[in-house]
């Protein structure tokens, strides 16, 4: 694989940032579905609904972030064309409820032609490459890909209505598939890793916004020792999940590398995801309407896959960062340790929320003082 000739630093623009506000209200609303409880368990199909929903918002996030760190210019063209995707999500969000059936045609038709206008971006750059045919071959075969994603889910209703049969799942895979097929075989790197690296840590953040929000509920119920105990708990969870996070990002992370970045996508992607759960789950250990098991397992699962995502983003590091498996062996004897006490205590709520803090910190002070080597051998 070739790469193009030395780019300049390519900037996150104010146009991003407000592009992701509008994801900021679409995971609140996915985060809603969660919340009807029936019996102490959530719905099958509300679960199945939350997942398909928050891989979607997700999904159209890393296509449109992918698209604007490749041939983004800041431009008219690229203020109409995110300008209109936000008002489109306005329809996903509001069609992300319980009650879904009245606004699934809505919901369809946002979210297909959110893709559509995407595909149209890929297919009117191909003109500024055709004296590069790399380029311009790459870049048509991702505004098919888009395309043809766009048209599964055009037709997810009618199909159903006719067969049974939901296409959402086999459009979101064949989305995802299709365009980590394409970057990998790609023969010219396109991507600025650095202004990539960014965008991802700044949807993190976002989505770090969310679980903040959620901790507000506990300081309801005046001072008390009760309140000041689980809401000081749940504040620590919180921030030693960031630190985690910053310390990989700036320290470890080498955001000057040459490569396409697909597989760092799809980390954050499931970074994202696993943020979301734990934000869900912190709200279900404050409400005793959540039966004990589905707390649980979400609680547990949420931080598993945080950090093993997040570890996974390590083989992005720096030359003289490079961990070894006696990282991973403290990293993993932690995990052990904290999900089989969380198990073993699970009927003590005040013991799980400061075992849950004791863990996220003591991963922090790992990879805190595996950071603090690492410069040492630079230096």
């Amino acid at each position: 694989m070739k790469t193009t000739e030395p780019k300049k630093e390519k900037k996150v623009e104010y146009l991003e940032l407000i592009y992701d506000l509008i994801f900021v209200y679409v995971i609140g609303r996915n985060n809603l579905l969660m919340h009807h409880v029936i019996n102490g368990f959530v719905e099958k199909e509300l679960f199945i609904a939350y997942i398909l929903c928050t891989l979607t918002v997700i999904q159209i996030w890393s296509f449109s972030t992918y698209y604007i760190n490749m041939y983004g210019r800041n431009g008219v063209r690229d203020h109409i064309s995110l300008f209109i995707n936000m008002y489109l999500l306005y329809f996903i969000g509001k069609g992300t409820r319980i009650n879904y059936a009245p606004y699934e045609t809505e919901h369809h038709i946002a979210w297909g032609l959110i893709l559509v206008n995407l595909a149209v971006q890929y297919f009117i750059e191909t003109r500024n490459h055709k004296d590069e045919p790399a380029i311009h071959r790459q870049t048509l075969r991702l505004g098919i890909v888009i395309l043809t994603e766009a048209f599964l889910v055009f037709i997810t209703v009618p199909f159903y209505d006719a067969f049974g049969v939901n296409l959402v799942p086999y459009a979101i895979l064949f989305g995802m598939v299709g365009t980590m097929w394409q970057g990998f075989r790609a023969e010219v790197i396109l991507v600025d890793f650095m202004h990539l690296t960014e965008r991802m840590m700044l949807y993190i953040v976002f989505t770090f916004g969310e679980m903040i929000i959620t901790l507000a509920d506990y300081f309801e119920g005046g001072i008390s020792a009760n309140t000041i105990y689980f809401s000081l708990m749940g504040f620590l969870i919180v921030a030693g999940l960031f630190l985690s996070y910053e310390t990989i990002y700036d320290r470890l992370i080498d955001r000057e590398a040459d490569n396409g970045g697909l597989l760092y996508i799809l980390l954050h992607i499931v970074l994202i995801f696993a943020l979301n759960i734990i934000t869900i789950s912190l709200d279900y250990m404050q409400n005793p309407a959540v039966s004990l098991w589905p707390k649980m397992c979400m609680l547990i699962s949420g931080f598993l896959m945080y950090y093993a995502a997040l570890f996974c983003t390590l083989r992005y590091s720096k030359a003289a960062c490079r961990y070894g498996r006696r990282l991973f062996a403290v990293l993993g004897a932690v995990a052990v340790c904290f999900t089989a006490l969380m198990i073993m205590l699970r009927e003590l709520n005040a013991v799980h929320i400061a075992l849950t803090a004791a863990f996220v910190f003591g991963i922090w002070l790992v990879l805190f003082k595996f950071s603090r080597e690492s410069r040492g051998q630079v230096s």
